[in-house]
């Protein structure tokens, strides 16, 4: 049915305990945050509508709640890069480590030693951010040709269906970028972006595979998801009526804040460990098919961004990876 092993995820997940209590700690702290702003920014406003009177009050706070979570909203986007770079990437790193059964080095810890593998494969968080932004740019043309493939068969209500599919693999997709990440660090390239380049190669064609297992854990992922939404539910109305204002709205706002972060925290790394499971096992011994190669090239801007940049790193020289465990046969494929 898939091909990832839920077993081995919980245990690697397990081995990883000390990354997980970091990121819970991270994405918590998010939550809290917005939580923190939010009703700070509502009794502002409450006491501002004090003085326009009684029952202008409640408009106010629910006004001064909407700009103090915007305000957060906006500081955490320009933190997504550095968010990027120190925790997902690094839990990625410490993750290949125990996969292919090497121990950390000693005295360090988990955290320490995964951001210093990050900072060694990329240089500075903005390169990371920059190639992750481009793998995903791929991936969605990949995505793209399955989509425009079922458009052109001549099955009555199929649109429908399409709108469905397309909703869901644009989910499904969101697991497989920090895989492909993944591919550079198991390798120990020097060259980031050949790196990814080599692996949206190889993920392209076992897309088949890549997609079916995303799917499968799509639903898993989102259905653990809704469920502790609902549980979430009583803790922020708890918080809510705390809050001048009676800021309603806010009940459903911060259940789903407490839900990201617990999907975030320990959902998506399961997800993700299940599917760097898939990538390795069916990449195993594959070199990029120059047929991709070129199909990616002709399908994407992205794709030929990567490319670009990835000669540039090496001063004009075709790009290479370095091997790794794992990676026989793929150096100088590309």
């Amino acid at each position: 049915m898939w091909d990832f092993s839920v077993t081995n995820a919980f245990r690697l997940m397990a081995a990883t305990t000390p990354f997980l209590l970091f990121r819970a700690m991270v994405y918590f702290g998010i939550a809290v945050a917005y939580v923190l702003a939010t009703g700070v920014g509502a009794g502002v406003g409450y006491g501002i509508g004090g003085f326009a009177g009684p029952d202008d009050q409640a408009g106010y706070a629910i006004w001064g709640g909407g700009i103090g979570f915007s305000l957060t909203a906006g500081v955490l986007y320009f933190l997504r890069e550095y968010i990027l770079y120190t925790v997902k990437a690094a839990h990625i790193a410490v993750l290949v480590e125990k996969m292919d059964g090497r121990p950390l080095p000693e005295g360090r810890g988990q955290v320490a030693y995964g951001a210093s593998v990050v900072r060694e494969r990329f240089a500075q968080a903005s390169v990371l951010f920059a190639v992750d932004q481009l793998v995903k740019g791929v991936i969605r043309a990949i995505t793209g040709l399955v989509q425009g493939i079922l458009s052109f068969l001549p099955i009555p209500g199929l649109d429908n269906i399409a709108r469905i599919l397309r909703a869901f693999l644009n989910v499904a997709v969101g697991f497989i970028d920090e895989v492909i990440l993944a591919h550079a660090i198991r390798t120990r390239s020097d060259n980031a972006w050949a790196s990814a380049r080599e692996a949206l190669v190889l993920y392209g064609q076992n897309h088949k595979a890549m997609l079916k297992n995303a799917a499968f854990l799509a639903v898993i992922v989102y259905g653990l998801s809704f469920l502790v939404f609902l549980v979430m539910l009583a803790p922020a109305a708890a918080v809510v009526y705390l809050m001048p204002g009676a800021w309603s709205a806010g009940g459903m706002i911060f259940a789903l804040l407490f839900a990201w972060a617990v999907k975030a925290a320990l959902i998506e790394p399961f997800a993700i460990t299940c599917m760097m499971q898939v990538f390795f096992k069916v990449t195993e011994g594959q070199v990029p098919d120059p047929a991709w190669d070129a199909k990616l090239e002709q399908m994407s801007g992205k794709f030929r961004e990567l490319k670009d940049k990835a000669v540039g790193a090496m001063g004009g020289r075709p790009a290479g990876g370095q091997q790794g465990p794992g990676a026989a046969g793929h150096e100088g494929a590309l």
